[in-house]
C-alpha cells in the first residue's frame, strides 16, 4: 500500500460575502453599514493520498477546489479540521513546508514578466536555496525534457501561451519537490502543447515518483492523467474513486464521456 503522504480530516472554511444592493440609497447606506452573507466554501471535506498517486481534483466554478488547494498549500487557513501533507501543517510551517512542493496556476505567474525566463530561474534557485549543483542538474533536465532551449533566453512576456506553461512548469520542479499542485496547467493551450504537458506529468510522475495534485475543467486531462478522481460540488466531497469505478457505478462503457458521468453524478446530488 502506498505511503500517505496527504491527509485531510474534516476541513471547513467559509467566507464572509458583502451584499450588494441595487440603486443609489442602498449603496450609500453600504459605505457606512454593511450586511454580509457567509458563504460555506468547504464543508467537512477529508480525503488521503498515497505517495505517487496523480489524483485529479474536479468540479463547477465556485465548488471549492481552488479553496482546498489554498490550504494544502498553505495560503488558507481552515476555519475547522486538520489537514497534515509529509508531516507539516501547511499554514504553521509555511516556510519549511513550501520547499517541498510545487504549485502552477494555470492564470496567474510566478515568473518575472519583463526579464528571461533564466534570469526568473535564478532568483528562484536563491529564493528557495537549491544548491548549486541540483539547480544546473534539475534545469537541465527540465530544459530537455520540456524542450525549453530555445526560449529560455527570451523575456517571459515574448512568449506564446504554451511556451510560458511549460516554463511555469520547470519553474516549480526547480528545488525537486516532492508534491506537485497545477490548477488548470492546459487552460488555452494548443493540442500540442497539451500533449507536451501531460506527457511530461506522466514523466516526472513515474521517473521521480512526485505525487501530483491536478484541478482542470479539461476532462481530456483527467481522463489522460488521474489513476483517481476527487469530485467536489458545493462544497463537499462527492466522490473519491477510479475512473473505472465511476464507469461501474453508472453501467457505461469506456466509450462514454467523463463528462457526461459528472453531469449525472451532479444531478444526483442536484448541484
Amino acid at each position: 500500500m502506498q505511503d500517505t503522504i496527504i491527509q485531510l480530516e474534516g476541513i471547513g472554511k467559509s467566507f464572509k460575502v458583502a451584499k450588494r444592493s441595487a440603486g443609489l440609497v442602498q449603496a450609500a447606506k453600504a459605505l457606512f453599514v454593511r450586511d454580509y452573507n457567509v458563504v460555506e466554501a468547504l464543508k467537512d471535506i477529508s480525503f488521503s493520498i498515497g505517495k505517487g498517486e496523480i489524483v485529479g481534483y474536479i468540479g463547477p466554478n465556485g465548488a471549492g477546489k481552488s479553496t482546498t488547494i489554498k490550504v494544502m498549500s498553505g495560503i488558507l487557513v481552515p476555519d475547522e479540521g486538520s489537514c497534515q501533507i509529509m508531516g507539516y501543517t501547511p499554514w504553521t510551517e509555511r516556510v519549511t513546508y513550501v520547499k517541498n512542493i510545487g504549485v502552477v496556476f494555470g492564470q496567474r505567474s510566478q515568473l518575472w514578466w519583463d526579464v528571461p525566463v533564466i534570469d526568473s530561474y535564478e532568483l528562484l534557485k536563491d529564493i528557495y536555496k537549491i544548491p548549486r549543483q541540483m539547480y544546473e542538474d534539475n534545469l537541465r533536465m527540465l530544459s530537455e525534457t520540456l524542450d525549453l532551449a530555445e526560449f529560455i533566453r527570451t523575456p517571459v512576456r515574448q512568449l506564446s501561451l504554451g511556451q510560458r506553461m511549460r516554463c511555469e512548469i520547470a519553474a516549480s520542479l526547480l528545488h525537486s519537490p516532492s508534491l506537485l499542485f497545477l490548477d488548470e496547467p492546459t487552460i488555452g493551450l494548443d493540442a500540442v502543447s497539451k500533449l507536451a504537458v501531460r506527457q511530461f506529468i506522466k514523466t516526472i510522475n513515474k521517473e521521480q515518483g512526485v505525487t501530483v495534485i491536478l484541478t482542470t475543467h479539461d476532462m481530456a486531462d483527467i481522463e489522460a492523467l488521474a489513476d483517481r478522481i476527487l469530485m467536489i460540488g458545493k462544497g463537499t466531497l462527492l466522490y473519491d474513486g477510479s475512473l473505472e469505478q465511476l464507469r461501474g457505478r453508472f453501467g457505461v462503457q469506456e466509450k462514454e464521456s467523463l463528462d457526461e458521468m459528472i453531469v449525472q453524478l451532479y444531478k444526483e446530488h442536484q448541484i
